[in-house]
């Protein structure tokens, strides 16, 4: 394999994953804002073998991290668009496959329901607000993965957001800080509107098995992969 070529496999390390790096902007500063210690003792912390130790033994953190997001990204992304996409066509498929990502998260409701931990009203409207979102997410990392025919980017991309989590806008809107915090978030969103395009651009990644399946099949549709 070329140099050149070796260097556009690793595109989606650097490109890829900024792109919800920039949408979290928002979120980022309110975390820093928020955070106890400087600059320095954080990245003391979340550079130490210790730290890394404790996650590496932690069940939910490897589920959250790690787990989840390389096999729901495998499943979903990497397994199901290939499936669903001659058949429906590569943009109904993009928002198609989110709506079964979506679904597989509606076990959360009988864990809740089983232990009590709300009423039944506001279990299904929290359900339902998890699957508007996870649907959502589920189509960008769908994009991400025919525009740059990398699973690794998809991957990093959720493990990221799983981290993150929801942005928290209504502490954001009583946050002594919230002139600049809500700036930060606006920032955000238009820059990630404005840079996601560029950012994957699939000259950037060289061949994308998804497009060449489909123009094996006959569709020279496949606007998402130009």
């Amino acid at each position: 394999m070329s140099q050149p070529r070796l260097f556009l496999r690793g595109q989606p390390l650097r490109l890829e994953e900024r792109a919800a790096q920039i949408l979290f902007l928002g979120p980022l500063m309110q975390l820093s804002m928020d955070c106890p210690c400087d600059l320095t003792d954080g990245l003391k912390v979340v550079l130490a073998p210790r730290s890394w130790a404790r996650c590496l033994t932690d069940m939910r953190w490897l589920r959250n991290q790690v787990i989840a997001p390389l096999t729901e990204e495998l499943v979903f992304r990497a397994c199901m668009l290939p499936m669903l996409a001659p058949c429906t066509g590569l943009g109904p498929a993009v928002f198609t496959c989110p709506l079964f990502f979506g679904v597989a998260h509606f076990h959360h409701i009988f864990e809740q329901l089983r232990f009590r931990q709300s009423s039944v009203g506001s279990i299904f409207l929290s359900a339902a607000f998890q699957f508007s979102y996870t649907a959502v997410f589920g189509a960008y990392t769908a994009f991400l993965f025919i525009r740059t025919g990398h699973l690794i980017g998809p991957v990093l991309c959720h493990s990221f957001c799983n981290y993150m989590g929801f942005p928290a806008v209504c502490a954001a809107l009583e946050h002594p800080q919230r002139r600049p915090l809500l700036a930060g978030y606006a920032l955000g969103v238009g820059l990630f509107l404005l840079l996601l395009q560029p950012l994957t651009d699939p000259k950037l990644y060289g061949s994308l098995p998804l497009c060449v399946l489909l123009e094996r099949a006959g569709d020279s549709e496949a606007p998402l992969c130009s």
